[in-house]
C-alpha cells in the first residue's frame, strides 16, 4: 500500500515527529511505500511534499489561533476567514492525495489538538469528500490542555478534533485517552503506546561523542543527572532540582538537554532563580545539543543520543505526558531513572513492573536514598536497568506496532 503520513510538522525531536518516524519505519519493513506531507519535514523524509502553510507557526494559523482561543465571543469575520482558509488548504490536500496516489492516510495529531484549526477542518473535509481510509493517530486532545479549553468555536472543535467519519479509525497512545475519547465524542479507539526499536542495541561511545564531558567542562568523576526534556512547566524540572539539592553531593551536575521558549520564557527564568537560591549546579545545553551532529565555529554540536551514554542518572519528573518518549529512551540506553507518577504512567506503565525510583510530586528521604543506592551499587543498578529493558522490549517494541498496524489495515 501507499501510506501517507501528514501533520503540521514532521521534523525534530517532538513526540509526534518521533513516533511518526517509527510508524513509517515499521510500515516500510512491512513492505508498504511511505509518503510524507507537512509544513516542515526532515531532509531525508520519504516521498516528501512540503506545504509550509500547514505548519502551526504559519502566520495565518497563528492569527486564527489568537482569534479562537482565550475568548468566549468570536471576532468579526472569524467564521468567514476560517472557511476561506479551509477551502484553500482542502485544495492543497486534494492535490497531494491525487499526485501521490495514497491508499491510506495517517493523520498525526492534526485532528486531535487544534494547533492549526483550518488544517484540522480541511483534513476532516477531505476525508469526508474522498472517503479515503484514514487512521487518526491522536497524541493529545484539546480538552487536555488548559490553553485550548476557553474558545469561541466549541461546536467546530467538537465536530473536528477528531471527526466522526465512516472511513476513519482512531488510535490513541494511552488507555486514559481511549476512555476520554469515548466519553467526549462517543468514538472507539485502539491503544497503541509509544514504541522503540528495542531489538537494536543502543549506540554508545564513539570517536565523536567520547569527549563530551571534557568539551563541556565535566570530569569523569562528576555525576551527570540528565533531564532529557524541553524547558516547559509541565516537565516538573524543579523536582529534579530538589533531588540534586537533597543528595548533598558535590559531584552532582544536572544537565538539561533541550531548549526553552516553546511556551514562553517565564518558566526558564523561574528555574534560573530557583537554581541560584537552592545552590544547585544546572547546565542548560540547548546551544550544545541539536538534532544532528555538526561542527560549528570549530565547536562540536552533539545530539541527545550523544548525552545518554555519559549520563549517570535520568530525571523524568514530568507532571503530565501523553505517554513518555523520554522514559522509553532512558530504558533503551539502560539508565537508572527517577519518575514522577503522572497519570498515564500510573495507568499504563507502572503496572508492568518497571524498577524506577518513583515520586508523587515531591522528593522524599526514601527516594533520595534509592537514587543514591543506584548510583553507589553497580550490581543493583545493572539489575534494575536490565529488568526495565526486558519489560519494555516485550510491551513497547516495533513488533508491537507491526501487529497493531496489521490490525488497522484489515479493519
Amino acid at each position: 500500500m501507499k501510506i501517507g503520513f501528514i501533520s503540521t510538522r514532521l521534523a525534530g525531536t517532538d513526540g509526534v515527529s518521533l513516533e511518526t518516524h517509527k510508524w513509517a519505519e515499521v510500515a516500510r519493513r512491512m513492505g508498504h511505500e511511505v509518503y510524507t506531507c507537512a509544513g516542515q519535514l526532515e531532509d531525508d523524509a520519504p516521498n516528501p511534499t512540503l506545504i509550509p502553510e500547514l505548519h502551526f507557526r504559519d502566520a495565518e494559523a497563528q492569527a486564527i489561533g489568537e482569534m479562537v482561543f482565550g475568548r468566549m465571543e468570536p471576532a468579526d469575520g472569524l467564521r468567514r476567514r476560517l472557511e476561506e482558509d479551509t477551502e484553500r488548504l482542502t485544495a492543497r490536500l486534494h492535490r497531494w492525495l491525487r499526485d501521490s496516489g495514497i491508499d491510506l492516510m495517517v493523520v498525526q495529531n492534526a485532528l486531535a489538538i487544534p494547533m492549526h484549526v483550518p488544517l484540522g477542518m480541511a483534513l476532516a473535509r477531505v476525508i469526508e469528500e474522498t472517503s479515503i481510509p484514514t487512521v487518526g493517530h491522536h497524541h493529545d486532545f484539546y480538552w487536555e490542555r488548559q490553553r485550548f479549553r476557553l474558545n469561541c468555536i466549541p461546536d467546530l472543535l467538537l465536530k473536528t478534533f477528531p471527526p466522526n467519519l465512516p472511513t476513519m479509525r482512531h488510535v490513541v497512545i494511552n488507555s486514559l485517552a481511549r476512555r476520554d475519547l469515548a466519553f467526549y465524542r462517543g468514538l472507539e479507539a485502539m491503544v497503541v503506546p509509544n514504541i522503540f526499536d528495542f531489538d537494536t542495541p543502543a549506540p554508545g561511545f564513539d570517536d565523536y561523542n567520547r569527549d563530551f564531558r571534557q568539551a563541556l567542562g565535566f570530569s569523569t568523576y562528576d555525576w551527570l543527572f540528565l533531564q532529557p526534556t524541553r524547558v516547559v512547566a509541565r516537565k516538573g524540572i524543579d523536582i529534579a532540582f530538589e533531588l540534586v539539592r537533597r543528595l548533598r553531593e558535590p559531584r552532582a551536575r544536572l544537565i538539561i538537554s533541550h531548549q526553552a521558549g516553546d511556551e514562553g520564557m517565564a518558566y526558564y527564568r523561574q528555574l534560573l532563580d530557583r537554581a541560584e537560591a537552592m545552590n544547585v549546579e544546572v547546565h542548560y545545553l540547548a546551544g550544545f545539543v541539536e538534532e544532528q551532529r555538526i561542527v560549528r565555529n570549530q565547536r562540536k554540536i552533539y545530539t541527545l543520543w550523544d548525552l545518554y551514554p555519559h549520563a549517570d542518572f535520568v530525571t523524568y519528573p514530568t507532571l503530565y505526558e501523553g505517554f513518555g518518549n523520554a522514559l522509553l529512551e532512558a530504558v533503551y540506553f539502560r539508565k537508572p531513572m527517577l519518575v514522577n507518577r503522572y497519570s498515564v504512567y500510573v495507568a499504563d506503565i507502572a503496572p508492568l513492573g518497571f524498577d524506577f525510583v518513583e515520586v508523587d510530586g515531591w522528593i522524599t528521604d526514601e527516594s533520595v536514598s534509592e537514587v543514591r543506592r543506584l548510583l553507589d551499587d553497580p550490581d543493583r543498578r545493572q539489575a534494575a536497568v536490565d529488568k526495565n529493558y526486558e519489560i519494555a522490549r516485550r510491551h513497547f517494541s516495533y513488533e508491537v506496532l507491526a501487529n497493531a498496524l496489521q490490525q488497522l489495515l484489515t479493519m
